[in-house]
This record gives C-alpha cells, sequence and structure tokens, in this order.
C-alpha cells in the first residue's frame, strides 16, 4: 500500500513484544471472530493491564480469557463506528464510515434541531472488499452469520461460503439449544476449516456472531447460573451475562478444533466486536468509559480487541490505538497479495506491530476518525483520537470538547477551554478530514419545533433537544 502520510511520532510503546522476522510466515490462515453490541469490559479478562474496570465483575468468559493470554491485547483498540454496519463495510473496505458514506445502521430519526446526514444501506458491487483479494490471491473464504450489508450477500462480495444475506432478524429462530445460531456456527465453521486442512488451501474465515443481540435467547442453563450469581457492580443483567457466556463457548469450541487440527502455529485468529454496548447491566454498566452504543464516547466506540498468530508474542499489549479498518491492508499482506490496493483505503498494515516493532502505525492520516450524524446515543456528533488527544464536535452547536485518553479515558476533564489551541488545532484538522472524506452531513431543519417532542423511530434514544448525554460519565460510584 502507498503510504501517503507518515506519522511523525511512536504514540506509544508496544509492551514485553518479541520481534521476530518483519513479515509473518506465508500463506497463514486468518480467523476473524466479530460479537456484536459487546462492552470494552465486556469479558472477564482485562482490556488494560492497570484498569481494574476494564473487566467484567458479572460475566464469566473462561475460553476468551484463556485466549486473551496467548495473544496481544490492544486496550485502545476501536470499532470504526459506534453502530453494527457501518462497522462492517469499513472491516471490508478498508475506508472509514464517513468515507463510505454510511453512518447508521437504524432509520433515520425526524423532527430533531438537525437533519440527519443520509446513510446508505447496500454494499456496491463495485467497492472492492479484503476478500475478494484474498480470494483472488488462493485463499478460500467463508462468512457464517449476521451480513447486514444487503447487496446480494457475502458471495456477491468475496466469499465462497456463507450464510447469504442475513440481518438481526435472521437470528430470532434459534433459541436453546442454538442460542442465536452460536453453535450452528461453530460447526459450519469447523466443517470449512476442517475441508482447508485437508486440502492444504489457506482459508479466510469471518465469524460475525449474532450475540450480545437477543439475550432472551441465552441457554436455560446459563440464565439459571447467572440468576443466581450475585450481580457485580459494572455489570448485574443475567440475561445478558448469559448469552455471553454461550458465545464464549461456542469461541471456545472454534479455537479448540483449530487446534485439533494442527493448525494453531499458522492461523491468525482475532477478536473484536462491532461496537460498544453501554453497559447492559443498567448505570454505571460501561465501568470507567463514558456513553454506549450509538455515541462516540468511548465507551460506544472501544472494545475489546485481540489478535494471537505466528510471531504475535503471547501476554503482550500493545498501547497504540488501532481500528478494524486496519485490518484491510493487514490481511492483505499477510496473504501476499500482488495487486494494487483501492487508493483510498484509509487503514494501515498492524503486522510491525504485532511483531513486537515499536513504530508507529502508516496510514493515510494516522489520526483515527469517528462520524456520527445522527441521533441516537447522542446529538450528532464527530470526532478525531490525534495520539492521546480526542476531539468531539457537536454539529448541533458547533461545540467541542477535549480529553486526555492517556490521563482520563472516562472523558471526565473537558480540556477545550484550558487547552485551546489543541482545541482549535483539532477542530480545523477534523473539519478537513470531513471534507475530504466528502462526509455525510447534518443540515438545519426548517420545520423543528423545540415544543415537540421528536419522532424516535427504532435504534434513538437521544434526549429532546440533543442533549450531550449530561457531563457526568456513566461509571460506578465509588
Amino acid at each position: 500500500m502507498k503510504t501517503l502520510l507518515v506519522i511523525p511520532l511512536a504514540v506509544v510503546l508496544c509492551l514485553h513484544a518479541t520481534a521476530a522476522e518483519s513479515t509473518p510466515p506465508g500463506r497463514p490462515n486468518i480467523v476473524l471472530l466479530l460479537s456484536d453490541d459487546q462492552d470494552w469490559n465486556g469479558l472477564f479478562t482485562p482490556m488494560h493491564p492497570d484498569m481494574p474496570a476494564s473487566q467484567s465483575d458479572f460475566y464469566e468468559t473462561p475460553n476468551l480469557a484463556k485466549f486473551s493470554t496467548q495473544c496481544m491485547r490492544f486496550s485502545n483498540g476501536y470499532a470504526p463506528a459506534p453502530v453494527c454496519s457501518p462497522t462492517r463495510i469499513s472491516l471490508l473496505t478498508g475506508m472509514t464510515p464517513a468515507r463510505l458514506g454510511w453512518t447508521k445502521a437504524a432509520p433515520l430519526q425526524t423532527g430533531h434541531k438537525l437533519i440527519e446526514g443520509d446513510s446508505r444501506k447496500s454494499i456496491a458491487d463495485n467497492e472492492v472488499t479484503f476478500a475478494e483479494l484474498l480470494h483472488r490471491a488462493g485463499y478460500a473464504t467463508a462468512h457464517f452469520g449476521k451480513w447486514h450489508l444487503a447487496g446480494g450477500g457475502p458471495e456477491r462480495h468475496g466469499f465462497d461460503l456463507s450464510d447469504g444475506d442475513t440481518g438481526n432478524r435472521d437470528a430470532d429462530a434459534f433459541t436453546d439449544p442454538n442460542p442465536v445460531d452460536i453453535f450452528g456456527m461453530t460447526d459450519r465453521a469447523k466443517a470449512f476449516i476442517t475441508a482447508q486442512a485437508k486440502a492444504g488451501k489457506p482459508f479466510y474465515l469471518q465469524m460475525s456472531y449474532h450475540a450480545l443481540h437477543l439475550p432472551e435467547n441465552a441457554m436455560k442453563a446459563s440464565l439459571a447460573r447467572f440468576e443466581a450469581k450475585t450481580a457485580g457492580r459494572i455489570h448485574r443483567d443475567p440475561a445478558r451475562a448469559a448469552i455471553t457466556y454461550d458465545l464464549d463457548t461456542g469461541v471456545g469450541r472454534l479455537l479448540e478444533a483449530i487446534t485439533a487440527l494442527s493448525l494453531e502455529k499458522n492461523t491468525y485468529v482475532i477478536y473484536m466486536a462491532d461496537n460498544g454496548g453501554g453497559g447492559g447491566g443498567g448505570k454505571g454498566g460501561d465501568g470507567g468509559l463514558r456513553g454506549g452504543k450509538g455515541s462516540l464516547w468511548e465507551a460506544g466506540i472501544r472494545v475489546p480487541f485481540m489478535v494471537r498468530g505466528p510471531g504475535v508474542a503471547a501476554g503482550s499489549w500493545c498501547h497504540q490505538p488501532v481500528v478494524g479498518y486496519d485490518w484491510f491492508p493487514t490481511f492483505c499482506r499477510w496473504a501476499g497479495v500482488k495487486e494494487k490496493l483501492p487508493e483510498k483505503i484509509d487503514g494501515g498494515d498492524l503486522t510491525p506491530l504485532l511483531l513486537g516493532k515499536n513504530q508507529p502505525i502508516q496510514r493515510r492520516d494516522p489520526a483515527l476518525l469517528f462520524h456520527f450524524p445522527h441521533y441516537q446515543g447522542d446529538a450528532p456528533q464527530s470526532s478525531l483520537r490525534d495520539g492521546d488527544l480526542k476531539l468531539v464536535l457537536f454539529h448541533e452547536d458547533n461545540s467541542r470538547q477535549l480529553y486526555d485518553l492517556a490521563k482520563d479515558p472516562s472523558e471526565r476533564n473537558n480540556l477545550a477551554e484550558t487547552r485551546k489551541d489543541d482545541a482549535v488545532r483539532l477542530e480545523a484538522k477534523l473539519r478537513a478530514s470531513l471534507t475530504e472524506a466528502a462526509a455525510k452531513m447534518p443540515s438545519p431543519n426548517p420545520s423543528y419545533d423545540p415544543a415537540q417532542v421528536p419522532e424516535t423511530r427504532k435504534g434513538g434514544k437521544a434526549d429532546k433537544g440533543g442533549k450531550r448525554g449530561g457531563n457526568t460519565p456513566n461509571i460506578p460510584e465509588p
């Protein structure tokens, strides 16, 4: 991939990793495990070595806890968007949702101060996915579970095998003993990787789990387990704990199959979520991160992010900010793709970080751009993370908030007034990034009546008048 802008400074050291060779072994297998609506602290394993609240105090995930010790964990791993389908197309194409013009999954809302920015709902035939490039490079490719991108389904966009053009509702029918098809997906995945192992063919497998949707579909035994358990301060919902436990069981079975087929040494396994969940347990559920799904506060976009594979030091940590659209160039490098990658890819190759090299990621722009011009978890907003600094811009009144995430991951202390130069600089950079990406922007609503309660459709819950969700982060009281 041609680098248009080189990061001038390393952001944070990747700890404890040992640099191996400069490139991974040829033709590795790649498995992406993508959960749905999962909190950054939604596993019983920490996502930051120095933050106790970065792991759940109620959920149980023994298989993912064991897996995490075999991985490099990224404490600053981000989903490209705070909702599902924009993240999914961003992963596949390597571009930000802002550039793609796909920023919301739920229907647009009306009656607010601003008219939401437009958002499309279908992947186009001319959009290049990494699955297509890997397929042409000789990989077998499979996608099981939630697609949610229309466009004819996965098999029209680079996958040999899939469950079709699926969405949220396709999980409804799957209950105990196969909640939201977790175990059915696992069986199909095991059959796929077994066939490729016998054929000696490298593969890409994407497991797009429906969980944590439909917690009411969890195994009855799992639900009983958590109904009998004392609630935590961070998490306390037995049904959500049960579906998390069932997901962990399905992941464990697939990891066991990879080991049984002797594929572990030449297979990268990635675990991440499509967006944050916002707690799942009510007040204080995000355990130190502010906000939740549908907003650009940290709990909406920072997610579990772990990688195991060739050259990746077990038990290692990296604190450099990474994002889901970085996987496009990374996967292409691992697969030895010779084709020229699309010109406007926003992601950067993570291989050097995973091999323990202390060097910055080379992206088109080193800063991470997030754009959500919608009413859902909050009012329309955009944000930019540049190093440790994060600027959040609210489009209703053009107000801005600035945070130093290294010192203040909970986004408690707004620095916009005390560090005005940084706030002005980052706002200018953010606006320039949105313009360069031709992002769809919200616009004034000429029919807005503040005396009327805005219409709220499925997926939206912004306060009347577009309040910021308050200045107090949703964290447990001491």
